[in-house]
């Protein structure tokens, strides 16, 4: 995808993608508790990791940064007009925050680890291992922080809209189909600019980040099978937020 007025998409989807969605994780501190910690230190810096891998100029951390900003700006934007339609007031994700080590950024008392990227519910931020997710940007491309940043993003909606699930899977397929809503309509909007072969490579992207066949659906951790990740997705991608469950 192109960028207009911001965001862009661009590379495949594959890699380093299937390991930064399926082992994330998306929580800490849980989605019926919004209230409480922060992210400590303030703003860890954003570290450069190896040399460049990808062709297409994907490249530096001063990119990265950009394209983090720029799905977050989208995002604010998308769920900014979604609430004023509903004639409700909306507060943005209080901030997102970059790590280097395990044990630098804390949720509710715990610690986040390497090589992850949660929503806190508990101090309303999305933290991430800069390290572990510029390399992923060179592998990968920019779609991957779109994707990632509006899953996150759509974690922290649920929590303002008060949703709640008995089972992880729950929570994780409704933030997949609300990620897709909100790239979709941005995509309508002009605001993303879909490039030739990006929906494809989602979809492609998408398959692989399901779950291990052998994973339970009611275990604590659950996101889905790469066909039930993949529907959630282009079901709210294709229809909008009216096909995510929201009411």
């Amino acid at each position: 995808m192109d960028r207009r007025a911001t965001g862009r998409f661009r590379g495949p989807l594959a890699g380093l993608l299937v390991a930064l969605v399926a082992a994330g994780g998306c929580f800490v501190g849980g989605v019926s508790d919004p209230q409480g910690g922060e992210p400590a230190p303030p703003e860890p810096t954003v570290a450069p990791g190896t040399a460049a891998t990808r062709a297409d100029g994907t490249t530096s951390v001063e990119e990265f940064a950009q394209d983090v900003a720029d799905a977050q700006a989208v995002a604010e934007r998308y769920w900014a007009a979604q609430f004023r339609a509903s004639g409700e007031g909306f507060r943005p994700i209080r901030r997102i925050v970059s790590y280097q080590r395990a044990g630098e950024v804390y949720c509710g008392g715990q610690a986040l680890p390497r090589n992850n990227a949660v929503y806190c519910s508990q101090g309303d931020f999305i933290a991430y291992d800069v390290a572990w997710s510029v390399a992923a940007f060179r592998q990968v491309g920019d779609a991957f922080v779109f994707y990632l940043l509006g899953h996150e993003y759509a974690h922290g909606i649920q929590v303002r809209l008060g949703i709640r699930y008995d089972f992880t899977i729950q929570q994780e397929l409704q933030a997949d189909c609300m990620a897709g809503a909100y790239l979709g309509d941005s995509v309508r909007s002009g605001a993303l600019t879909l490039g030739e072969g990006d929906l494809e490579e989602f979809r492609e992207g998408l398959a692989a980040v399901g779950d291990d066949p052998d994973q339970p659906w009611f275990a604590e951790g659950s996101h889905g099978t790469a066909e039930q990740r993949t529907d959630s997705f282009f079901r709210g991608y294709e229809r909008s937020l009216a096909a995510c469950d929201l009411g």
